[in-house]
Protein backbone atom coordinates (compact mmCIF):
# COMPACT_ATOMS: atom_id res chain seq x y z
CA UNK A 1 0.00 0.00 0.00
CA UNK A 2 1.09 3.28 -0.70
CA UNK A 3 0.54 5.42 2.23
CA UNK A 4 -0.31 4.49 5.84
CA UNK A 5 -4.11 3.81 6.48
CA UNK A 6 -5.73 6.42 8.52
CA UNK A 7 -9.01 4.50 8.95
CA UNK A 8 -10.24 1.16 8.30
CA UNK A 9 -14.01 0.38 7.54
CA UNK A 10 -15.30 -3.07 8.29
CA UNK A 11 -18.33 -3.60 6.59
CA UNK A 12 -19.23 -2.75 2.50
CA UNK A 13 -23.14 -1.81 3.09
CA UNK A 14 -24.55 1.35 3.39
CA UNK A 15 -23.42 2.86 6.52
CA UNK A 16 -19.92 0.96 5.72
CA UNK A 17 -19.84 2.46 2.09
CA UNK A 18 -21.35 5.84 3.18
CA UNK A 19 -18.48 5.78 6.08
CA UNK A 20 -15.80 5.26 3.77
CA UNK A 21 -17.14 8.63 1.45
CA UNK A 22 -17.45 11.14 4.20
CA UNK A 23 -13.91 10.20 5.54
CA UNK A 24 -12.04 10.15 2.33
CA UNK A 25 -13.75 13.34 1.42
CA UNK A 26 -11.95 14.53 4.68
CA UNK A 27 -8.80 13.95 2.89
CA UNK A 28 -7.81 10.51 5.33
CA UNK A 29 -6.50 7.62 3.82
CA UNK A 30 -9.51 4.69 3.85
CA UNK A 31 -9.37 0.92 3.60
CA UNK A 32 -12.68 -0.45 3.19
CA UNK A 33 -12.35 -4.07 4.44
CA UNK A 34 -15.69 -6.95 3.65
CA UNK A 35 -15.42 -10.36 3.95
CA UNK A 36 -18.10 -11.17 0.95
CA UNK A 37 -16.91 -11.39 -2.67
CA UNK A 38 -18.88 -7.77 -3.47
CA UNK A 39 -19.52 -4.72 -1.69
CA UNK A 40 -23.47 -3.75 -0.59
CA UNK A 41 -25.46 -7.04 -1.03
CA UNK A 42 -27.98 -5.77 1.60
CA UNK A 43 -28.16 -2.65 -0.40
CA UNK A 44 -28.81 -4.21 -3.87
CA UNK A 45 -31.41 -6.66 -2.45
CA UNK A 46 -33.42 -3.58 -0.52
CA UNK A 47 -36.65 -2.15 -1.45
CA UNK A 48 -37.33 -5.28 -3.46
CA UNK A 49 -34.54 -4.92 -5.35
CA UNK A 50 -35.13 -1.14 -6.34
CA UNK A 51 -33.20 0.32 -3.29
CA UNK A 52 -35.51 2.38 -0.94
CA UNK A 53 -32.65 5.10 -0.24
CA UNK A 54 -34.59 6.78 2.29
CA UNK A 55 -38.10 8.47 3.37
CA UNK A 56 -39.36 12.30 2.51
CA UNK A 57 -41.04 12.87 6.28
CA UNK A 58 -40.65 15.42 8.39
CA UNK A 59 -37.59 14.61 11.17
CA UNK A 60 -39.83 13.98 13.87
CA UNK A 61 -41.87 12.07 11.82
CA UNK A 62 -39.09 10.09 10.59
CA UNK A 63 -37.93 9.23 14.09
CA UNK A 64 -41.48 7.96 15.11
CA UNK A 65 -41.24 5.56 12.17
CA UNK A 66 -37.96 4.17 13.81
CA UNK A 67 -39.47 2.90 17.60
CA UNK A 68 -35.97 1.22 18.74
CA UNK A 69 -34.12 4.28 20.38
CA UNK A 70 -34.50 6.65 17.08
CA UNK A 71 -34.67 9.64 18.88
CA UNK A 72 -30.51 8.84 20.04
CA UNK A 73 -30.43 10.01 16.17
CA UNK A 74 -31.72 13.87 16.36
CA UNK A 75 -27.93 14.81 16.87
CA UNK A 76 -27.00 12.76 13.30
CA UNK A 77 -29.86 14.17 11.97
CA UNK A 78 -28.77 17.88 12.64
CA UNK A 79 -25.61 17.36 10.26
CA UNK A 80 -27.08 14.86 7.40
CA UNK A 81 -30.90 13.71 7.87
CA UNK A 82 -33.39 12.35 5.26
CA UNK A 83 -33.30 15.65 3.16
CA UNK A 84 -29.07 15.70 2.67
CA UNK A 85 -29.46 12.05 1.73
CA UNK A 86 -31.60 12.80 -1.25
CA UNK A 87 -29.15 15.82 -2.20
CA UNK A 88 -26.26 13.07 -1.94
CA UNK A 89 -27.60 10.73 -4.07
CA UNK A 90 -28.43 13.79 -6.67
CA UNK A 91 -25.14 15.09 -6.97
CA UNK A 92 -24.10 11.59 -8.15
CA UNK A 93 -26.67 12.24 -10.79
CA UNK A 94 -28.91 9.50 -9.59
CA UNK A 95 -32.23 11.03 -9.82
CA UNK A 96 -34.88 9.78 -7.29
CA UNK A 97 -38.35 9.79 -7.31
CA UNK A 98 -41.24 10.02 -4.32
CA UNK A 99 -43.66 6.89 -3.26
CA UNK A 100 -46.03 5.90 -1.07
CA UNK A 101 -45.60 6.96 2.38
CA UNK A 102 -42.80 9.30 1.60
CA UNK A 103 -40.29 6.25 -0.09
CA UNK A 104 -37.58 7.66 -1.85
CA UNK A 105 -36.32 4.95 -4.82
CA UNK A 106 -34.23 6.05 -7.61
CA UNK A 107 -35.93 6.79 -11.14
CA UNK A 108 -33.98 3.71 -12.64
CA UNK A 109 -35.87 1.18 -10.60
CA UNK A 110 -32.73 -0.38 -9.84
CA UNK A 111 -30.64 -0.76 -6.43
CA UNK A 112 -27.59 -1.47 -8.86
CA UNK A 113 -27.37 2.34 -9.75
CA UNK A 114 -27.38 3.33 -6.36
CA UNK A 115 -24.66 0.67 -5.46
CA UNK A 116 -22.35 1.17 -8.45
CA UNK A 117 -23.12 5.44 -7.56
CA UNK A 118 -21.51 4.56 -4.13
CA UNK A 119 -18.47 2.25 -4.93
CA UNK A 120 -17.28 4.79 -7.87
CA UNK A 121 -17.66 7.32 -5.38
CA UNK A 122 -15.61 5.79 -2.90
CA UNK A 123 -13.29 4.66 -5.40
CA UNK A 124 -12.88 8.50 -7.01
CA UNK A 125 -12.02 9.75 -3.28
CA UNK A 126 -9.33 7.06 -3.48
CA UNK A 127 -10.74 4.51 -0.68
CA UNK A 128 -8.68 1.33 -1.08
CA UNK A 129 -11.24 -1.17 -0.71
CA UNK A 130 -11.08 -5.14 -1.00
CA UNK A 131 -13.63 -7.87 -0.90
CA UNK A 132 -12.98 -11.26 0.44
CA UNK A 133 -11.36 -10.03 3.32
CA UNK A 134 -12.81 -11.19 6.57
CA UNK A 135 -11.74 -9.61 9.93
CA UNK A 136 -10.60 -11.89 12.72
CA UNK A 137 -10.66 -9.48 15.19
CA UNK A 138 -9.42 -5.74 16.60
CA UNK A 139 -6.10 -4.79 17.21
CA UNK A 140 -6.08 -4.12 20.46
CA UNK A 141 -3.18 -2.70 23.17
CA UNK A 142 -4.23 -1.81 26.40
CA UNK A 143 -6.83 0.94 26.11
CA UNK A 144 -5.24 1.20 22.29
CA UNK A 145 -7.08 0.62 18.90
CA UNK A 146 -4.25 -0.45 16.63
CA UNK A 147 -6.04 -1.48 13.79
CA UNK A 148 -7.45 -5.04 12.57
CA UNK A 149 -6.36 -8.60 12.47
CA UNK A 150 -7.37 -10.27 9.11
CA UNK A 151 -8.88 -13.54 9.09
CA UNK A 152 -5.78 -14.67 7.24
CA UNK A 153 -3.20 -13.39 10.40
CA UNK A 154 -2.06 -10.48 8.76
CA UNK A 155 -2.42 -6.84 10.92
CA UNK A 156 -3.33 -3.59 9.38
CA UNK A 157 -2.34 -1.02 11.56
CA UNK A 158 -4.83 2.46 11.88
CA UNK A 159 -5.48 5.00 14.09
CA UNK A 160 -8.92 4.60 13.82
CA UNK A 161 -11.66 1.54 12.73
CA UNK A 162 -15.53 1.84 12.00
CA UNK A 163 -17.64 -1.13 12.60
CA UNK A 164 -20.14 -1.08 10.24
CA UNK A 165 -20.90 -4.60 9.91
CA UNK A 166 -24.63 -4.85 10.33
CA UNK A 167 -26.74 -6.84 12.73
CA UNK A 168 -28.09 -10.65 12.08
CA UNK A 169 -30.88 -10.02 9.73
CA UNK A 170 -30.52 -11.22 6.53
CA UNK A 171 -27.41 -13.63 6.70
CA UNK A 172 -27.19 -14.56 3.56
CA UNK A 173 -26.06 -11.12 2.74
CA UNK A 174 -23.16 -11.70 5.14
CA UNK A 175 -25.01 -9.70 7.80
CA UNK A 176 -23.93 -12.66 10.55
CA UNK A 177 -23.33 -10.38 13.55
CA UNK A 178 -19.20 -10.28 13.58
CA UNK A 179 -19.09 -7.08 14.80
CA UNK A 180 -20.99 -7.98 18.48
CA UNK A 181 -17.72 -10.05 19.65
CA UNK A 182 -15.09 -7.55 18.90
CA UNK A 183 -17.25 -4.67 20.56
CA UNK A 184 -17.27 -6.57 23.12
CA UNK A 185 -13.78 -7.31 23.19
CA UNK A 186 -13.22 -3.55 23.36
CA UNK A 187 -15.77 -3.15 26.52
CA UNK A 188 -18.91 -2.79 24.96
CA UNK A 189 -22.28 -4.44 25.94
CA UNK A 190 -24.62 -5.67 23.19
CA UNK A 191 -28.37 -5.32 23.98
CA UNK A 192 -30.60 -8.55 23.39
CA UNK A 193 -30.69 -9.03 20.08
CA UNK A 194 -33.92 -10.16 18.29
CA UNK A 195 -35.46 -10.30 14.92
CA UNK A 196 -37.79 -7.13 14.15
CA UNK A 197 -39.89 -6.68 10.74
CA UNK A 198 -40.46 -10.38 10.76
CA UNK A 199 -43.66 -12.45 10.13
CA UNK A 200 -45.82 -13.04 13.50
CA UNK A 201 -46.00 -17.01 14.48
CA UNK A 202 -49.74 -18.38 15.69
CA UNK A 203 -50.38 -21.61 17.40
CA UNK A 204 -54.39 -20.56 17.14
CA UNK A 205 -56.38 -24.14 15.70
CA UNK A 206 -57.28 -22.44 12.42
CA UNK A 207 -53.44 -21.50 11.57
CA UNK A 208 -52.72 -24.17 12.21
CA UNK A 209 -55.44 -26.03 10.02
CA UNK A 210 -54.56 -23.67 7.41
CA UNK A 211 -57.98 -22.83 6.71
CA UNK A 212 -56.98 -19.04 6.42
CA UNK A 213 -53.48 -19.59 4.63
CA UNK A 214 -53.20 -17.23 1.53
CA UNK A 215 -56.17 -15.02 2.90
CA UNK A 216 -55.24 -11.18 2.33
CA UNK A 217 -56.76 -8.42 4.38
CA UNK A 218 -56.70 -5.09 2.75
CA UNK A 219 -56.80 -1.81 5.26
CA UNK A 220 -57.44 -3.21 8.34
CA UNK A 221 -55.40 -2.21 11.47
CA UNK A 222 -53.33 -4.98 13.78
CA UNK A 223 -52.85 -4.44 17.34
CA UNK A 224 -50.70 -5.47 19.98
CA UNK A 225 -53.08 -5.53 23.20
CA UNK A 226 -51.43 -6.14 27.00
CA UNK A 227 -52.59 -8.18 29.68
CA UNK A 228 -54.14 -5.06 30.67
CA UNK A 229 -56.20 -4.70 27.77
CA UNK A 230 -54.02 -1.35 26.56
CA UNK A 231 -53.36 -1.43 23.21
CA UNK A 232 -49.51 -0.97 23.21
CA UNK A 233 -49.13 -0.17 19.08
CA UNK A 234 -51.56 -0.40 16.37
CA UNK A 235 -50.97 -0.02 12.22
CA UNK A 236 -52.73 0.10 9.49
CA UNK A 237 -52.85 -1.71 5.98
CA UNK A 238 -52.37 -5.05 4.72
CA UNK A 239 -51.86 -8.50 6.25
CA UNK A 240 -52.05 -11.62 4.81
CA UNK A 241 -52.65 -15.26 7.23
CA UNK A 242 -49.98 -17.94 6.23
CA UNK A 243 -49.64 -21.47 7.27
CA UNK A 244 -47.51 -20.29 10.52
CA UNK A 245 -49.07 -17.03 11.46
CA UNK A 246 -49.75 -13.95 10.03
CA UNK A 247 -47.18 -11.57 7.63
CA UNK A 248 -47.40 -8.87 5.88
CA UNK A 249 -46.41 -5.01 6.27
CA UNK A 250 -48.63 -4.38 9.10
CA UNK A 251 -47.65 -7.93 10.76
CA UNK A 252 -43.93 -7.22 10.29
CA UNK A 253 -44.40 -4.01 12.26
CA UNK A 254 -46.36 -5.27 15.14
CA UNK A 255 -43.94 -7.61 15.78
CA UNK A 256 -40.94 -6.36 18.01
CA UNK A 257 -43.80 -5.38 20.00
CA UNK A 258 -45.02 -9.03 21.27
CA UNK A 259 -41.70 -9.78 21.93
CA UNK A 260 -41.84 -6.73 24.15
CA UNK A 261 -45.53 -7.84 26.03
CA UNK A 262 -43.79 -11.21 26.52
CA UNK A 263 -40.95 -9.69 28.13
CA UNK A 264 -42.51 -7.10 30.23
CA UNK A 265 -45.45 -9.29 31.70
CA UNK A 266 -43.62 -12.77 31.71
CA UNK A 267 -46.27 -14.32 29.28
CA UNK A 268 -46.24 -16.94 26.62
CA UNK A 269 -47.99 -15.33 24.29
CA UNK A 270 -49.43 -12.07 23.30
CA UNK A 271 -53.17 -10.79 22.28
CA UNK A 272 -53.22 -9.14 18.89
CA UNK A 273 -56.75 -7.84 17.62
CA UNK A 274 -57.87 -7.32 13.79
CA UNK A 275 -60.23 -4.35 13.06
CA UNK A 276 -61.82 -5.70 9.93
CA UNK A 277 -63.46 -1.76 9.34
CA UNK A 278 -61.32 0.80 11.24
CA UNK A 279 -63.15 3.66 9.96
CA UNK A 280 -66.38 2.41 10.88
CA UNK A 281 -67.78 2.42 15.01
CA UNK A 282 -69.55 -0.55 15.77
CA UNK A 283 -72.36 1.64 15.93
CA UNK A 284 -72.33 2.83 12.29
CA UNK A 285 -71.08 -0.60 11.25
CA UNK A 286 -74.27 -2.05 13.15
CA UNK A 287 -76.67 0.17 11.47
CA UNK A 288 -75.15 -0.63 7.83
CA UNK A 289 -75.04 -4.34 7.98
CA UNK A 290 -78.41 -4.26 9.60
CA UNK A 291 -79.34 -2.44 6.65
CA UNK A 292 -77.35 -5.25 4.21
CA UNK A 293 -79.51 -8.30 5.94
CA UNK A 294 -82.79 -6.03 5.74
CA UNK A 295 -82.75 -5.34 2.24
CA UNK A 296 -82.57 -9.34 1.57
CA UNK A 297 -84.63 -10.84 4.08
CA UNK A 298 -85.38 -14.06 2.46
CA UNK A 299 -81.54 -14.49 2.51
CA UNK A 300 -79.00 -16.59 5.14
CA UNK A 301 -76.93 -14.14 6.79
CA UNK A 302 -73.11 -16.20 4.79
CA UNK A 303 -74.68 -15.02 1.70
CA UNK A 304 -76.07 -11.53 2.34
CA UNK A 305 -72.58 -10.93 3.70
CA UNK A 306 -70.08 -12.51 1.81
CA UNK A 307 -69.85 -9.53 -0.32
CA UNK A 308 -68.79 -7.25 2.38
CA UNK A 309 -66.99 -9.37 4.88
CA UNK A 310 -64.01 -11.88 3.46
CA UNK A 311 -65.73 -15.02 2.58
CA UNK A 312 -62.78 -17.30 4.13
CA UNK A 313 -63.30 -15.48 7.32
CA UNK A 314 -66.84 -15.64 7.97
CA UNK A 315 -66.79 -19.22 9.46
CA UNK A 316 -64.88 -18.58 12.10
CA UNK A 317 -66.53 -15.28 13.08
CA UNK A 318 -69.71 -16.41 13.19
CA UNK A 319 -68.47 -19.09 15.77
CA UNK A 320 -66.16 -16.62 17.26
CA UNK A 321 -69.53 -15.06 18.20
CA UNK A 322 -71.43 -18.19 18.48
CA UNK A 323 -73.93 -16.65 15.69
CA UNK A 324 -75.16 -18.72 12.99
CA UNK A 325 -74.51 -18.29 9.32
CA UNK A 326 -77.42 -20.32 7.92
CA UNK A 327 -80.16 -17.76 9.80
CA UNK A 328 -81.71 -15.04 8.33
CA UNK A 329 -82.34 -11.79 9.37
CA UNK A 330 -85.07 -11.76 11.67
CA UNK A 331 -83.85 -14.66 13.22
CA UNK A 332 -80.39 -13.22 14.55
CA UNK A 333 -80.41 -13.41 18.12
CA UNK A 334 -79.70 -9.90 19.89
CA UNK A 335 -76.44 -11.31 22.37
CA UNK A 336 -74.88 -13.35 18.98
CA UNK A 337 -75.37 -10.11 16.60
CA UNK A 338 -73.60 -7.70 19.32
CA UNK A 339 -70.72 -10.11 19.66
CA UNK A 340 -70.40 -10.84 15.82
CA UNK A 341 -70.10 -6.71 16.02
CA UNK A 342 -67.84 -6.44 18.47
CA UNK A 343 -65.49 -9.54 16.67
CA UNK A 344 -65.70 -7.60 13.41
CA UNK A 345 -63.41 -4.89 15.31
CA UNK A 346 -61.48 -7.04 17.33
CA UNK A 347 -61.08 -10.53 15.71
CA UNK A 348 -58.37 -11.76 18.37
CA UNK A 349 -55.45 -13.69 17.60
CA UNK A 350 -52.98 -15.36 19.68
CA UNK A 351 -49.31 -14.32 18.57
CA UNK A 352 -46.76 -16.96 20.38
CA UNK A 353 -43.44 -15.00 18.99
CA UNK A 354 -41.84 -14.80 15.57
CA UNK A 355 -39.78 -16.02 13.03
CA UNK A 356 -36.22 -16.16 13.31
CA UNK A 357 -33.09 -13.89 11.46
CA UNK A 358 -32.89 -15.59 8.61
CA UNK A 359 -36.91 -14.48 7.87
CA UNK A 360 -36.04 -11.04 9.70
CA UNK A 361 -35.42 -7.21 7.71
CA UNK A 362 -34.14 -5.62 10.80
CA UNK A 363 -32.08 -6.55 14.38
CA UNK A 364 -33.17 -5.47 17.12
CA UNK A 365 -30.73 -4.77 19.90
CA UNK A 366 -27.01 -4.39 19.39
CA UNK A 367 -24.26 -1.89 20.43
CA UNK A 368 -25.77 -0.22 23.53
CA UNK A 369 -26.22 3.49 23.06
CA UNK A 370 -25.10 4.48 26.38
CA UNK A 371 -21.54 3.55 25.37
CA UNK A 372 -21.53 6.06 22.10
CA UNK A 373 -21.60 9.69 20.95
CA UNK A 374 -24.19 10.46 19.65
CA UNK A 375 -22.51 13.66 17.94
CA UNK A 376 -19.56 11.44 16.37
CA UNK A 377 -20.46 7.88 16.63
CA UNK A 378 -17.36 7.53 18.65
CA UNK A 379 -16.81 5.20 21.51
CA UNK A 380 -16.95 6.37 24.86
CA UNK A 381 -14.94 3.62 25.56
CA UNK A 382 -12.36 3.25 23.17
CA UNK A 383 -10.63 6.43 21.49
CA UNK A 384 -10.90 5.65 17.69
CA UNK A 385 -13.53 3.14 17.40
CA UNK A 386 -16.41 4.27 15.67
CA UNK A 387 -19.96 2.08 15.25
CA UNK A 388 -22.37 3.05 12.73
CA UNK A 389 -25.63 1.01 10.50
CA UNK A 390 -27.55 -2.01 12.33
CA UNK A 391 -24.29 -2.85 14.30
CA UNK A 392 -26.10 -0.47 16.91
CA UNK A 393 -29.12 -0.98 18.79
CA UNK A 394 -31.40 0.74 16.55
CA UNK A 395 -33.79 -0.30 14.50
CA UNK A 396 -36.89 1.21 12.50
CA UNK A 397 -39.99 -0.38 10.41
CA UNK A 398 -39.47 -1.13 6.70
CA UNK A 399 -39.89 1.67 4.25
CA UNK A 400 -36.48 3.42 4.03
CA UNK A 401 -36.43 4.36 7.89
CA UNK A 402 -33.15 1.58 8.49
CA UNK A 403 -31.36 2.63 5.69
CA UNK A 404 -31.54 6.34 6.27
CA UNK A 405 -30.14 5.49 9.92
CA UNK A 406 -27.52 3.38 8.42
CA UNK A 407 -26.70 6.14 5.77
CA UNK A 408 -26.76 8.67 8.67
CA UNK A 409 -24.75 6.87 11.44
CA UNK A 410 -22.53 5.97 8.90
CA UNK A 411 -22.08 9.55 7.49
CA UNK A 412 -21.70 10.92 11.10
CA UNK A 413 -19.05 8.22 11.95
CA UNK A 414 -16.78 8.67 8.58
CA UNK A 415 -17.15 12.51 9.02
CA UNK A 416 -16.01 12.85 12.33
CA UNK A 417 -12.91 9.86 12.09
CA UNK A 418 -11.91 11.16 9.05
CA UNK A 419 -11.82 14.66 10.73
CA UNK A 420 -8.60 14.04 12.57
CA UNK A 421 -6.50 14.11 9.60
CA UNK A 422 -7.23 16.94 8.61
Amino acid sequence: MNSPINIIVIGGGPSGLMASIAAASQGASVLLLDKGDKLGRKLGISGGGRCNVTNAKEIDELIRFIPGNGRFLYSAFSHFNNRDIMDFFEDLGIRLKEEDHGRMFPVSDKAKTVVDALINKAAMLGVQMQTHQPVRELLLSGNKLKGVVLASGKKISASAVIIATGGRSVPQTGSTGDGYPWAQAAGHTITDLYPTEVPIVSKEAFIQSKELQGLSLRDVELSVINPKGKTVIAHRGDMIFTHFGLSGPIALRCSQFIRQVKMKFKTNDALLQIDLFPDVSIGALDQELRRLTAAEPKKILRNVLKGTIPERLLPLLFERSQLSGEITHEHVPKDSWTAFLHVLKGFPVRATGTRPFEEAFVTGGGVNLKEIDPKTMESKLMPGLFFCGEVLDIHGYTGGYNITAAFTTGHTAGTHAGSLYK
